[in-house]
């Protein structure tokens, strides 16, 4: 039986639906995305590895031909929630709209996927002296726990990983790293006639407040990027929780903050810090803190500028090698030995957005991109040259 064709694909992916979220009611399985990919890359002649990461959550590995090295091309299956209402096109349906195909998936990323295989079955009569292995991952929009699984797993891939995250097909060999945390404060609450009666977890979580500012400004004064458009780690606090009446000594407080480390910032060595000033102020304050991560985090990545992968991708495209703000999954393919950077055809600015799109003028050029890629890794490899 035939594949389905390029669009088809395209519009299969787009109306499996793989919410990943955080959110237990908006949650769903990705398995019918993996299970989409397994079917037509196993018809293609891959051999498809399934791996269960968690309920309801897989990766998927398919690879054709076998021996070290060759190229990895990678992506997430899963998506971010969406409210249809804000839609002016069925979300789950791939519509064409402008010159544009609009659908849930389309730029971020699941369409990358169809890409890949149309890139490739051409191809597929040569002879491949090096692998190509077809990266799909789960939950990238919340814990990346797919991409920490395959990197705790250890097993090596390829020489070379292209993760088709939206670029705008310009190469991108850095982005910073992400630390959501979490402080809980646990005072003792009490009559507001009498300040002597409690304990205010309110009141400490202002000096805990201080003492983060403090941090980020000796952190932004000490870390210094000009690749990013914002050149210097940041701090964000968004969103605190405390006490119930006005009358009442604030009891309990909570307080949710992201930390964008640049590379060569170490997360565990920042958490390390962050302690190091919040048990003054347990001390001081009489109450308890607590200090954990909402979600393991997300290193930060770079790739040497001097690297193969970089250079032959500054070829192809015509663009220097850049940075982006949002985190990827690129930190744990490294981990695996992959030469690693993110290139892909959607934009950034249409993602986790209403009408999702991809560009139809970005198709042509994103796969010869990737048939070039494909060509020096796995049909012609040449080692370390151009």
């Amino acid at each position: 039986m035939p594949l389905p064709s390029f669009q088809e694909q395209f519009a299969a992916l787009i109306a499996a639906p793989s919410v990943s979220c955080t959110q237990a009611s908006l949650d769903q399985s990705n398995r019918a995305v993996i299970d989409l990919l397994a079917g037509w890359l196993g018809d293609l002649g891959f051999a498809c590895e399934i791996q269960q990461v968690s309920p309801g959550k897989f990766n998927l590995l398919a690879s054709y031909g076998s021996g070290p090295g060759g190229l990895v091309l990678a992506g997430h299956s899963d998506t971010v929630p969406f409210d249809e209402a804000l839609w002016q096109s069925d979300p789950l349906k791939l519509s064409e709209i402008d010159g544009r195909w609009v659908g849930l998936g389309s730029c971020d990323m699941k369409g990358f996927f169809a890409l890949v295989i149309e890139a490739v079955q051409p191809l597929l009569t040569q002879r491949f002296r090096q692998p190509l292995l077809i990266l799909a991952t789960c939950d990238e929009e919340s814990s990346m726990a797919g991409a920490r699984a395959l990197a705790d797993a250890g097993r090596p891939l390829g020489r070379a990983a292209v993760i088709g995250e939206p670029t705008g097909l310009r190469p991108i060999r850095l982005h910073k790293g992400i630390m959501m945390e979490r402080i809980d404060i646990l005072g003792r609450s009490g009559h507001s006639s009498d300040p002597g009666l409690g304990h205010s977890a309110l009141e400490a979580m202002q000096d805990v407040m201080l003492e983060l500012r403090g941090l980020r400004s000796q952190w932004q004064a000490e870390f210094n990027n000009a690749q990013f458009t914002v050149p210097q780690p940041t701090l964000n606090f968004g969103c605190i929780h405390g006490g119930d009446n006005p009358n009442r000594i604030c009891g309990q407080c909570s307080l949710e903050f992201d930390l964008r480390p640049l590379p060569g910032m170490q997360p565990e060595a920042l958490r390390a810090a962050i302690r190091q000033k919040l048990q003054p102020v347990a001390e001081r304050h009489q109450v308890r803190i607590d200090f954990a991560p909402l979600f393991p985090s997300v290193a930060p990545f770079e790739q040497r500028a001097d690297s193969e992968l970089v250079r032959i991708a500054e070829r192809l495209t015509g663009y220097t090698a850049a940075s982006v703000a949002f985190a990827t999954e690129a930190p744990y393919l490294q981990r695996l030995g992959c030469d690693t950077l993110v290139l892909g055809p959607g934009d950034i600015d249409c993602a986790h957005q209403p009408g999702e799109y991809l560009e139809m003028s970005r198709i042509e050029p994103t796969l010869r991109l990737l048939r070039e890629l494909i060509g020096h890794y796995c049909l012609n490899p040449v080692g370390d040259g151009l």
